[in-house]
């Protein structure tokens, strides 16, 4: 019997001043029997980072041809592809060629650098790609804050590119870096 996903309510109060978006957002998200809480948690953060009307969560690991966010717009174009971990190159550049704009936000222990290294030559030629490397060590504290009890309240609080997570329990810095 195979196992179901969870289903998780988060509450997120986003003060992006970067964009000057105030906004209060009510998420359903559907966490894979293999999403770690880590991953979880990005997904949540990457979608606070690119908040706007039209976001959506995809299904994720559940489809090899959807990202984990994307935004379509009225005419079924994909303007935004946001993905996360650490894809192939092959994956990259089918998102880039499917989409406007395509948005990375790496994460891992050590082997960030490993594939920045072996991947960077060849990423350049993608001119929709952004890359963004998030701290393991922010990322871990991030993933403390996923409440098994299904409910999730956050605030983000976005200025000068960098990110504070509040909830009851603990308050977290991540300062995104933008390889390219």
């Amino acid at each position: 019997m195979a196992l179901k996903s969870t289903i998780i309510k988060a509450h997120i109060s986003l003060s992006d001043m970067d964009r000057h978006l105030y906004q209060d957002f009510n998420l359903t998200l559907a966490q894979h029997p293999s999403e770690t809480e880590q991953r979880l948690m990005i997904r949540l953060l990457a979608f606070a980072l690119n908040a706007r009307e039209g976001l959506e969560f995809t299904k994720g690991l559940c489809a090899d041809d959807e990202p984990e966010l994307w935004h379509i717009n009225y005419s079924e174009e994909i303007e935004l592809w946001i993905e996360l971990g650490l894809p192939d190159e092959k994956r990259l550049k089918k998102a880039c060629n499917k989409a406007k704009q395509v948005i990375l936000y790496t994460y891992g222990e050590n082997n960030q650098t490993i594939w920045w290294q072996k991947h960077q030559p060849k990423l350049y030629d993608f001119k929709n790609l952004s890359i963004f490397s998030l701290d393991y060590a922010a990322t871990q504290a991030l993933a403390a804050l996923a409440d098994r009890n299904i409910k999730l309240t956050i605030t983000i609080t976005i200025q000068d590119g960098e990110v504070w997570v509040s909830s009851d329990t603990a308050n977290i810095e991540i300062k995104p870096q933008q390889l390219m």
